[in-house]
Order: C-alpha cells, then structure tokens, then sequence
C-alpha cells in the first residue's frame, strides 16, 4: 500500500515531472491467417488487426483522462511474419508489410511491429524472403517495425544473417536517404529477444503466447532524477546505497501506475494482460531524459568515466523496484540509452564526451544496446555487421538481452548533424574505427557457437 506522503508525490510526478505511461501494446496472433494465396492471407491480416484493435486508442485516451495519466504510444505487434506469411517470396513481404502499414493507419496506432524474423540458428525460406524484403518495406510504409533475432545463449551467433543484415541496412538507408536514412530507424536486430516487448522497433507477438495480450511499458526517467534531485538538496551526503534505495521506491511507485492502467485496457478490450516493462525510455523532450540522471548522480555527462557503473547502479535499481510492484514483469526491463532520442546523450555525442567504443562498453549493464546511433554514411556493410556481431557478443556471453539501431546516414560524416523528428529525436554522427576497412572475419560467415554456460540442463 502507498502512505499518505507517497500518494501526494505520485500526484506531484503527473503535475510536474513528466509521469506518463509511455506505450500500451496490443499483441495479435496471426498465426491461424495462415494461406499460401497472398490476396488471401492479406486481406485476413487486414481484418484480424483491425478488428481486434479498433476499440484500443480511444480506451487508452479515455482511460488516461480518467486516471490522469496519459498513455503517449498506443501500439500493435503481431507474430513473426517470416512464420506467419513462410509460404512467400521477397516481394510478397513487401505486400504483406504495406498491409501492416494501412492496417495499423486504419486502427491509428503509432507502430505496428512484427515485420521479424528469428534466425539465431538459421535461416529458413520465410526467414530470408523477409529479410531480403526488409529496405524496401521499411522505406515504402511509414508505421511498420521490424526485428530480426540474430544470436542466443543457447544457440550462438549466426554471423551469415548478420553479414546480410548489414548490406541490408546500408540499402534501406540509400532508399529513406532524404530523411537521413530513417528507416534504419524502424529496424532492431537483437541478441536474446523477449517474446513480449511493448517498445518498438522490437515489438512482436513471440509464438509462445496468448492470441492477444496486452503489453505496457512504463517510463519515468524525469521522475526518478526529480526524485534524487530532491532528496540531495535537502541530504546533500547522501551515499550511493541510499540513493539506489530511492530509485527503487520511485520505480515501485511509476510501475503501480502503469499495471492499473494496463490490467484495465486488457479488461475492456476482453483480452489477457501479459506483462510490465520497467523500463526507463527517454524523449527528446527536456525533462524527460536518462542522461540527466547521470548528472543529478553527480556525472559531469553521460560518456565520462563512471557512466557505466552509474548506468549498472540505475538499471539494477529500477529492476528491483518494479519487479516489487509487479507480478508480471517482463520485455527489456532497465535503462534504455538511445542516442538520438534523447536529447541530454544526443548533446554528450556532440560535446565528444560520449563515443561509440564507450557507448557499447554501457551495453553490457544497460537494457539493450547500441540504440539510435547514426554513424558515417560512408560505414561499409561489412563494418556494420562487425558493430553488430560485437553487441550480439555481449548479450550472448552475459545471458541478457541486447541489440542495435545503427542508421548509416546517406552523405554525411561524423560530426555532421541527422535529424529524424518526432519520437526518434536528432544526433551528431558518431565516428567508427574502420569505416572503410574490409574485414575478413565477418566475411568467413557460419555459426559462432554458444557458449559452455548454455548447457545447464
């Protein structure tokens, strides 16, 4: 139960601190469309979403105005196309992901998610006809999100879908190169994926789950720095342990919030709820960002030594303190950091205190990986792909979830300015070592195995 003191600093986060239930997610099972006649799998999907989401963003708009917390994103995943549509060709995904599109324009959602594929061990032919398919349906809609599962604990790293996937990266940004490459933007190839993530580009419906569920995920990093902000103007002396217990207590208080709204979405829609995630995911609002809570820690920036172990101590408290609030708890769960879509990290990229080699050794404690990073559009696939490898390294080998955004901005070098709008914010290109360099190792392709932890049956 919240005090008397703990229900007025609730009130005071919606008045003043940016408290807001960052996405409700509607997850659809498409599997039972399945047809090998695209006419008919198509207009199937068509209607399985727009029926089961036609009621969703007037309930979340209704609901927010009725407990006063707004629910900024209102989403859809689906289940894997390259599972649900495995029958077609390359060019039939770009069908299939334009019906997403008009779909979820239809339902007025923000994203649609699901445009993915898992590949962790091997590519089937639904696998690669969607990843082939993936630049131009990603620059031709303008709301469909994809993922692509490249590794495992407990299978490795398949280095061939990940070699593919950067030559695939580098087209999709020739084809949205008017907008600085943004339909990299709509792309996250991951290490470990959960099967039930609210936040895009990752979003989909994992096939081990209920036909339709609702995911929320919660946000809050303006609260938690006015919260520390607070507690050491009146307790300057403050330690670390004490400032991690309060980062707990503001978790526990955000994350109540979200599940009420969450439980009552899924009770109106007659769906199940499927699961909270904590996570701390910026804006490029003022306000409303992770990287100023490294400096109410006492960091000059986001970037400069320490951030890692400021990130570790952030991400394990947030975990802690939802994970008590909730009892389903699920997706990414910790600290995002993406790069463009927080203006604080955005402006530490610019200033030279944040670089691309400090920014991955973050990934190793943080939520997910290298997120919203626009680099030289000059970046060889190959070099892509050696990026990728590294971070789908870091989640393999610490058993936990990680992956990448990375955007090749068309015409641009580092130290030059991407602007993509709205939600995905703006960033200073960052430098990478090698950007022309070939690379041998990526190219011998094949399987890079799992590691001995992954027998622990």
């Amino acid at each position: 139960m919240l005090s008397h003191s703990e229900i007025l600093s609730v009130l005071d986060m919606l008045r003043n601190e940016h408290l807001d239930l960052r996405t409700v997610t509607l997850g659809i099972s498409l599997l039972d469309c399945a047809s090998d006649d695209i006419h008919r799998f198509t207009a199937k999907i068509y209607d399985r979403i727009t029926r089961k989401a036609e009621k969703l963003v007037a309930l979340c708009d209704n609901l927010g105005e009725k407990y006063g917390i707004p629910v900024v994103n209102k989403r859809v995943s689906v289940s894997p196309i390259a599972v649900a549509a495995a029958p077609f060709s390359s060019e039939e995904m770009i069908a299939i992901a334009q019906t997403l599109d008009k779909a979820a324009r239809t339902v007025n959602v923000d994203f649609i998610g699901g445009f993915s594929a898992l590949v962790e061990k091997g590519m089937a032919a639904g696998d690669r006809a969607l990843m082939e398919a993936l630049p131009h349906a990603l620059a031709c809609t303008e709301r469909v999100c994809a993922s692509i599962n490249v590794a495992s604990t407990r299978a490795g790293i398949n280095m061939d879908a990940i070699l593919l996937l950067g030559r695939q990266i580098k087209t999709a940004a020739v084809l949205s190169a008017e907008r600085d490459g943004i339909a990299c933007a709509k792309l996250c190839v991951f290490a470990n994926i959960p099967q039930d993530i609210p936040f895009m580009a990752g979003a989909y419906l994992g096939v081990g789950m209920a036909d339709a569920v609702i995911n929320v995920g919660v946000s809050g990093p303006g609260v938690v720095k006015k919260a520390i902000d607070r507690a050491l103007e009146s307790q300057p002396h403050l330690d670390l342990q004490q400032i991690s217990e309060l980062i707990k207590r503001t978790a526990y208080k955000v994350t109540r919030a979200g599940e009420l709204i969450g439980r009552e979405v899924a009770d109106q829609l007659g769906v199940r709820f499927g699961a909270v995630d904590l996570s701390l995911a910026p804006t490029p609002n003022v306000g409303d960002s992770v990287g100023e809570i490294f400096q109410s820690l006492g960091l000059l920036s986001i970037g400069v030594p320490g951030s890692t172990a400021a990130l570790a101590l952030l991400n394990d408290a947030v975990k802690k303190g939802g994970a008590f609030a909730s009892s389903n708890v699920g997706g990414l769960s910790g600290a995002f950091i993406p790069v463009s879509e927080d203006l604080n990290i955005s402006e530490s990229a610019r200033k030279g205190y944040l670089s691309l080699e400090k920014l991955e050794a973050m990934t190793s404690v943080c939520s997910v990986g290298l997120d919203m990073v626009a680099i030289p559009g000059e970046t060889s696939a190959e070099t892509l792909a050696a990026l990728m490898a590294d971070e789908m390294a870091i989640g393999v080998i610490n058993k936990k979830t990680t992956a990448t955004r990375l955007i090749p901005v068309p015409g641009k070098e580092a130290g030059d300015h991407a602007f993509f709008g709205g939600l995905l914010g703006e960033s200073t290109i960052l430098a990478v070592n090698n950007a022309r360099g070939e690379n041998l190792f990526v190219r011998r392709g094949g399987l890079i195995p799992s590691p001995i932890h992954s027998l622990i049956n």
